[in-house]
């Protein structure tokens, strides 16, 4: 019997291994199988340290630009390729960087991303995995641009300033001093969300209130980023303003698709699924093993169980999930590809106490065996 398990994380207690090495523990403990463990996130928190465990990769450290122009510490990994590096950009630009009372749309800045692809690029990294969600920008990721080598210059043929307040300055763009490496590589996005960069459905109108944009600001920024796309279009030829992503963490989907090489914005979900090869491992397994730290109808609309489930149900494979907890409605990830699930919970405790490793560990392990008990018979 070959069984893949493939599990999310169980936030605050379990991580995407630890969780699937638990239930591998479990499904040997009644028979002799071939138990193939895969890391599993969503492209969002987590991914990195999901991808870097279970992929045998590194972390590593840099000082880079923070949102308000500090310096951060901001942690990224390198798989065991060495040459793919997996990020996410709130580690740079995110918005839990900065203090409510201080968050400053017009100011904040995605230079720090553009820094860690170049750190990335010069230890080797050609391939990127990169999770853009969580930020604290709205300056169409001009920041990353510039520290990527692009130059934004003013009438003067001066530097334009930095955050928003730059865009409506570009007189001209110039690429000369962007490395030449960078045509060598190849990005990944985890991007879940299908705005365009500007109107009432893009970067500002959406997501720029959680930002700190007030509603009289809205229109003044969404000017800026219509004058960027103008300009953009001018320097490239393409205009990618209408593209879905585009309007993805204030713009940076934009500046991705329209001045990197070799980019593709997918779905959180399926970049980990792509990025892990679970596909090949799926082909010739008997039983598919995944689940989640809660299991309700969220799971049902696209979380990393039903994700599974459903690249499971292309080779008509069975599939069990198993979670901390398990809502009423959680009866709807049945209809999405999930034959059965089940709650790891084995009595009345706490919620604290059923969260500690040692406990969701031991109770992954002995819930797992007992389904595994009845599926061997």
């Amino acid at each position: 019997m070959k069984v893949v398990v493939a599990m999310d994380s169980f936030k605050g207690s379990l991580t995407s291994v630890e969780a699937g090495n638990a239930a591998g523990a479990g499904i040997k403990r009644v028979c002799d199988a071939e138990v193939v463990v895969k890391p599993m996130a969503d492209g969002g928190e987590g991914t990195t340290e999901a991808l870097v465990e279970g992929l045998g990769g590194e972390f590593v450290y840099v000082d880079v630009t923070g949102p308000m122009g500090e310096t951060v510490r901001a942690k990224y990994g390198i798989l065991g390729d060495k040459t793919t590096a997996v990020m996410e950009m709130a580690a740079a630009c995110g918005l839990t960087l900065i203090k409510r009372e201080d968050r400053n749309p017009w100011k904040a800045t995605t230079y720090g991303m553009g820094e860690m692809i170049l750190h990335a690029m010069e230890r080797g990294c050609r391939e990127f995995v990169i999770g853009i969600g969580g930020s604290a920008t709205t300056e169409g990721g001009i920041g990353m641009l510039k520290a990527l080598g692009y130059e934004f210059l003013d009438g003067r043929g001066q530097p334009v300033s930095e955050g928003v307040y730059g865009l409506e300055q570009i007189a001209s763009i110039c690429g000369e001093h962007v490395p030449a490496e960078l045509k060598d590589c190849h990005f990944r996005i985890a991007c879940d969300v299908k705005n365009p960069l500007y109107g009432e459905n893009g970067a500002v109108y959406v997501f720029g209130p959680q930002k700190g944009v007030r509603a009289e600001e809205r229109q003044q920024i969404d000017e800026k980023l219509i004058y960027f796309a103008k300009k953009t279009k001018e320097y490239t030829g393409v205009d990618n303003s209408m593209q879905e992503g585009a309007g993805a963490a204030g713009g940076l989907g934009f500046a991705f698709l329209s001045y990197l090489p070799h980019v593709e914005l997918k779905s959180g979900i399926d970049l980990v699924l792509d990025a892990v090869c679970l596909e090949d491992e799926l082909k010739d397994a008997d039983i598919v093993v995944t689940g989640e730290g809660c299991m309700d109808r969220q799971t049902a609309m696209g979380k990393v169980p039903v994700g599974v489930a459903h690249l499971a149900k292309r080779y008509n494979k069975k599939v069990i999930a198993f979670a901390g907890s398990v809502k009423e409605n959680a009866g709807e990830c049945n209809e999405e590809g999930i034959d059965a699930f089940f709650s790891i919970i084995r009595g009345a405790v706490t919620q604290e106490e059923a969260m500690l490793p040692e406990n969701a560990k031991k109770n992954m392990e002995l819930s797992v065996e007992q389904v595994f008990r009845l599926l061997s018979l």
